[in-house]
């Protein structure tokens, strides 16, 4: 004994062929002119924001693009894997967390450390600028600028 399955039921695609005795020549899924039709306008707007004027070419190109752009999303479409659950993967794969490539942080980090806009002199330089250029004649001249030492706080010792 044989025992036949239902899908040739989920088979039938659900089409609409036209008006009655005035069909169209194609057939087409419902579920095609509920994509097709708004992405006919979303293309359209898609053109008039790149600045293509409104005219027979540019209507034509937009006609092209929607078959297509439905085409395509309506190849990820059955009765299996209807529209409602390729939208809600589509939401998912877009909103999911993604693995960072970037590392955020570790021991070693440069925040603290200061820059200068001016160029630092080398040590021979700054001592003969200091003694050879250190001011009006008399006056006391220092030696070279010392390195500030941070003084520890005895708070943060600890830590």
């Amino acid at each position: 004994m044989r025992i036949r399955t239902d899908d040739e039921v989920y088979r039938v695609d659900a089409v609409w062929l036209g008006p009655p005795k005035a069909t169209f020549p194609w057939r087409a899924r419902y579920v095609a002119w509920l994509i097709g039709i708004p992405t006919f306008f979303l293309v359209l707007g898609v053109e008039r924001w790149a600045g293509w004027s409104f005219g027979f070419f540019s209507t034509a190109w937009a006609f092209v693009a929607t078959i297509v752009i439905t085409r395509l999303l309506t190849a990820k479409i059955s009765h299996e894997r209807p529209l409602g659950a390729v939208v809600a993967m589509a939401g998912r794969e877009l909103n999911t967390p993604r693995e960072r490539t970037t590392g955020t942080g570790g021991a070693v980090s440069a925040s603290r450390i200061r820059v200068r806009a001016e160029r630092p002199l080398p040590k021979h330089r700054r001592r003969r600028q200091y003694q050879h250029h250190g001011g009006p004649p008399g006056a006391v001249t220092q030696g070279a600028p010392r390195a500030r030492r941070s003084r520890g706080n005895p708070a943060r010792a600890g830590r």
